[in-house]
């Protein structure tokens, strides 16, 4: 895996932010639960990546249409599968429907299920460290 660079570099299209950004909102409402933790990295991220309520309630409103936009750019990969685990096990848990969801997505950029399996070990891990 390539090194850490911030969302704000990688993301530096609108384009790219809003897919990015919809494959967040996807995995979260995989359990068509959204926990307060998640809603809060939602709100997090959507801010950090100057996006607005007029793009993304679209999204929310439409939900049952979308599917994952998957990135072409390494790095970018890389970061949104990082960043969808992160959401994965913001509330302590990791569903089966979200597994499944960050399963696809991590095939379909060439990913394994080692990696994905390392990777939700390492945010549980820093999750149980921040607790």
């Amino acid at each position: 895996m390539q090194k850490a660079q911030s969302i704000e570099s990688v993301l530096n299209t609108p384009q790219k932010k809003l897919a990015f950004f919809q494959n967040l909102v996807l995995l979260a409402a995989a359990d068509n639960v959204l926990e307060e933790d998640e809603s809060n990295l939602l709100l997090n991220i959507g801010n950090r990546l100057g996006l607005t309520a007029e793009e993304v309630l679209p999204m929310v409103d439409n939900l049952s249409l979308l599917s994952f936009i998957i990135p072409e750019e390494g790095v970018q990969k890389t970061l949104e599968l990082q960043t969808l685990v992160q959401m994965m096990t913001q509330d302590g848990q990791v569903h089966e429907r979200e597994y499944a969801m960050c399963l696809e997505f991590a095939n379909r950029i060439g990913y394994s299920k080692d990696i994905l399996d390392d990777l939700i070990q390492k945010f549980s891990d820093e999750g149980t460290a921040n607790s």
